[in-house]
């Protein structure tokens, strides 16, 4: 995926549903249960502006722009509840 998606925004470009499902999928095996902290935010980043493009392009009520505003919701989730220290546990 890493060599297939740049070439794909090249030939495609990153307005083409094509490219954009790819980020999608990309973000979505980079937000597994093994992943950093740093690629999380990385895909809250790319996952952000593919849904941005995507609701220009296809529309809001478009399946995959549903879809990928999902994948953002509970990849902001997952990056809220990593990134907060746990409270005090005062001794």
């Amino acid at each position: 995926m890493c060599k297939t998606m740049p070439l794909a925004r090249r030939v495609l470009g990153d307005l083409h549903q094509t490219t954009l499902m790819m980020r999608s999928s990309y973000a979505e095996a980079l937000s597994e249960d093994n992943s950093t902290l740093d690629d999380l935010r990385g895909v809250v980043a790319t996952l952000e502006d593919t849904v941005r493009i995507a609701r220009r392009v296809l529309g809001s009520p478009h399946p995959l722009t549903v879809q990928i505003e999902g994948q953002l919701q509970d990849s902001g989730a997952a990056l809220r509840t990593r990134d907060t220290p746990p409270p005090n546990q005062g001794v």
